[in-house]
């Protein structure tokens, strides 16, 4: 299959290009600074000569965005929507536009639309989206009015030929240089890896292996469409995600921190707290019910191999 990647560069685009490329796929990614043979540039707001890479292929796996993990400014708060919108928009007019579109196009979300809470997890059907939640900091709603934004941009688009996914995509752990694993490994490594501020909030991810087959198994399967949840169907509260990860690693002990310490630590990473605060508790019910089997279910077991291949890197 020919299958394009627009915004293919950062940490999920590595894998799934590498995954696909070595599965004998001709992959081509749209980037703003291509580099090499398979990459054409694009600036993810206005059509251009890129669609002649559209025009033809097979599915289109749209990751472009800007990353959010950067202090949650108002600038970059409005970056990171406009990024995820305007590049959603052109990829339905490019797609509209050819003569040969595109079977399947599976625009990338996220897991954040989900409301912050204990009690039950988040499924497609019972689930219940965020931003009017009490008691948390305000800009927490606009990271839920961006992945509306990003979804809804691609409902809207005139593709009749061309099925849509969305992809509620939990934290992809892989340990290349760079993703939430390795940042979360070298805190475990320096003795950070305890519990912050109180670990109670649920941590949701899938590991990689398991997001690549996730994305084959959409792409075959002409009757899945709309919003699909990308996650392993074990969530756990942020206490024992990093016990696990530190039992992996053989570190016997991670300091905790209280809130405070990491609003600091944040702020030292240039990153934002609410990827740390916010309780992300989502189940993959539409894959579970499609069939779908998980080759890491379960936190302690992908953690070890994880950390196997950190180390093997």
């Amino acid at each position: 299959m020919k299958i394009v990647l627009p915004g293919g560069t950062g940490q999920v685009g590595t894998v799934l290009r590498r995954a696909l490329t070595a599965a004998g796929h001709e992959v081509v990614v749209l980037t703003r600074r291509p580099t090499g043979r398979g990459e054409v540039r694009w600036d993810g707001r206005t059509l251009g000569p890129w669609a002649e890479a559209i025009d033809g292929s097979d599915v289109v796996v749209v990751l472009a965005g800007r990353s959010v993990s950067c202090r949650y400014t108002p600038d970059n708060l409005r970056d990171m929507m406009e990024s995820r919108v305007d590049s959603a928009r052109v990829v339905g007019e490019a797609i509209a536009a050819v003569a040969r579109p595109p079977r399947v196009w599976l625009q990338m979300s996220t897991a954040t639309i989900y409301a912050h809470r204990f009690d039950a997890p988040n499924d497609e059907a019972t689930g219940l989206i965020g931003g009017a939640e009490p008691d948390v900091p305000g800009y927490w709603g606009y990271s839920v009015d961006i992945a509306t934004a990003w979804e809804r941009e691609q409902e809207k688009a005139d593709t009749p030929d061309t099925r849509k996914v969305a992809l509620r995509s939990a934290m992809v752990m892989s340990p290349d240089r760079g993703g939430v694993f390795d940042v979360l490994l070298r805190l475990v490594r320096l003795g950070l890896g305890g519990p912050v501020a109180g670990g109670a909030q649920y941590v949701s991810w899938i590991h990689d292996h398991d997001f690549v087959r996730a994305v084959e198994f959409l792409v075959e399967r002409d009757d899945l469409a709309g919003p699909v949840n990308l996650a392993a169907p074990a969530p756990l509260p942020h206490r024992a995600f990093m016990r696990a990860l530190r039992e992996a690693w053989g570190v016997p002990v991670g300091l905790p921190a209280t809130k405070w310490m990491a609003e600091l630590g944040a702020f030292a990473l240039r990153s934002d707290t609410e990827l740390l605060l916010k309780s992300r508790r989502v189940v993959p019910g539409r894959l579970l019910d499609a069939g779908f089997v998980f080759d890491r279910p379960e936190w302690p077991a992908a953690a070890a191999d994880l950390a196997r291949r950190a180390r093997d890197r």
